[in-house]
């Protein structure tokens, strides 16, 4: 009752501010999930615009599980509309994620290639070099997989892999990414390898283990690393892994899409490459962040009178390219909110595909708690991760010792 007199407040104020003007107001909860329905009810009941629009700007978590994000979903929609609803995940915004989908549906040579037939693999890496530094509380409940995985990591293999749309319209795009999560096969707990940081000192430097942190109890198997084998059941991907992997306390800090292609049948140049076949696949990474970059990993001849092959890097470097400023992920999603314009917002499908890819596997390792892998804090994960990929003839593509820097 008090939330809603609260809210009853800032109408009053607002309209003084609007002085009978038309007017639209948005409403950003970046607030705690138990009171994401307390804030919403006042400001659809108490708050929202006479005379314009009422939209409101949800953050993660959009629940836990399945379950529990129908039954927020179900309640959101109690005082709000879908079209009112702007779910938000801040990775859409970021430049190169929006650039995907220009890069394949606006350049002829990448179009033919986007299929089962030329892409042996394709991998979404997310890493960061810290810890969770006093927030392991609010992380401990949900873990790396519900925090950057079935949202984050998932949105992005969508747009990556839905076919193309009617147009740009925003409901076309989000059909289609639908389309890719409902075709995705049930991830098994044999094609997940979870992990957890352990205290390790290097350079005179004692680096704290995850349950080190206060805000954490000392039994804690929730996975602060991850690693998961993905396929997705239909005509284009049939039979090509898609790899995600996403950690705290690694080696370094980025996100970024790696695409492999196939080996080049009968290759004149095999003697060329030793026994290692993979060292002359073709490798197109799209470098998220930080120190945005699209390269093509290419193999020409080096200069000289010898047959001696190199692998190059085509290279467009944001930084160098483009002299203006990258706008922030949350200054673009906030403008499209205010424009009404939603294909970077999750809709309430896509939500519950997404959910039900994850929900039985996160069931499964809670419910036979499952321990992690432990990993030293500032190395490259578990040595799971590894096997994992292996199983499916995968090498992870930021452990090369090649020419990504």
């Amino acid at each position: 009752m008090i939330l809603r007199e609260n809210f009853a407040v800032l109408d009053k104020k607002l309209k003084e501010h609007e002085g009978g003007r038309t007017s639209n107001r948005l409403f950003y909860l970046s607030i705690p999930p138990n009171i994401f329905i307390d804030a919403v009810k006042c400001a659809s009941l108490s708050a929202s615009s006479g005379n314009g629009w009422t939209r409101v700007i949800v953050e993660k978590p959009f629940g836990r599980d399945s379950e529990s994000s129908a039954a927020l979903t179900k309640s959101l929609k109690q005082y709000l509309t879908e079209d009112q609803i702007f779910r938000i995940d801040h990775y859409l915004g970021k430049e190169l994620v929006e650039n995907l989908s220009v890069l394949r549906f606006s350049n002829l040579i990448f179009e033919p290639l986007w299929s089962r037939q030329y892409i042996r693999n394709v991998q979404l890496i997310f890493s960061e070099d810290f810890g969770t530094e006093g927030r392991g509380g609010y992380f401990d409940h949900f873990g790396i997989i519900r925090d950057i995985m079935q949202n984050h990591l998932l949105q992005i293999l969508a747009l990556f892999a839905m076919e193309t749309p009617l147009s740009l319209d925003a409901e076309d795009i989000r059909n289609e990414k639908v389309k890719v999560l409902r075709s995705m096969r049930p991830l098994r707990l044999e094609d997940v390898v979870i992990g957890q940081y352990k205290s390790h000192t290097r350079g005179g430097v004692t680096y704290p283990a995850y349950i080190d942190d206060k805000t954490v109890p000392n039994d804690s198997l929730t996975p602060t690393f991850a690693a998961a084998a993905l396929f997705i059941d239909n005509a284009r991907w049939d039979g090509v892994p898609f790899l995600m992997k996403a950690g705290k306390a690694l080696h370094n800090k980025g996100a970024e899409i790696r695409v492999q292609f196939r080996h080049v049948p009968g290759n004149l140049y095999n003697r060329n490459f030793g026994t290692d076949l993979d060292r002359a696949t073709n490798e197109l990474v799209i470098r998220v962040q930080p120190d945005e970059a699209i390269y093509l990993k290419i193999n020409n001849k080096v200069p000289g009178l010898g047959m001696k092959l190199d692998r190059s890097n085509l290279n467009l470097h944001y930084a160098a390219r483009y002299s203006k400023e990258i706008p922030d992920a949350y200054e673009r999603l906030l403008l499209d909110a205010i424009e009404g314009e939603r294909r970077l917002f999750i809709r309430s499908d896509e939500l519950d595909a997404a959910w039900s890819l994850f929900t039985p596997v996160l069931k499964e390792l809670e419910e036979k708690k499952i321990i992690p892998e432990y990993y030293p804090y500032g190395s490259r994960g578990p040595v799971g991760a590894h096997y994992l990929a292996a199983r499916h003839n995968v090498r992870w593509g930021d452990l090369g010792t090649d020419i990504d820097q």
